[in-house]
């Protein structure tokens, strides 16, 4: 787990060109890369934190566009319900899961519980 607590502190180190990214994309993808490994947020969550109650849909059109990935773990932004949803990489929703089993089981989380990803 050392590992991947560095990891993670690496990836936060990086900086990212926002120079031509919109201030509440921006303010998005700023919660989105606090989602500590084997953690998620819903896109309501993340509009709750930004002071817009009513805002899970544009924050969900800015997770769809963030040219960050990995760097910004969209993967971690689930929808209502922690329905795996919008996930515009390939493979989507179930992309989405693979990462999201990947992380768990690399955090330590579920081990006993998962079987085989691919």
């Amino acid at each position: 787990m050392a590992g991947e607590c560095a990891e993670a502190a690496e990836l936060q180190a990086v900086h990212l060109d926002e120079s031509d990214i919109p201030e509440f994309k921006r303010q998005v993808y700023a919660i989105t890369r606090r989602i500590p490994v084997g953690h998620t947020l819903s896109y309501g969550d993340i509009a709750q934190r930004l002071g817009l109650a009513g805002a899970a849909r544009a924050v969900g059109q800015a997770e769809g566009s963030n040219p960050f990935a990995p760097i910004v773990p969209c993967h971690r932004v689930l929808g209502a319900g922690g329905k795996p949803v919008g996930f515009s990489a390939h493979g989507g929703a179930d992309t989405k899961l693979k990462l999201l089993a990947i992380e768990a089981r690399a955090s330590g989380q579920l081990a006993a519980e998962q079987g085989d990803l691919f």
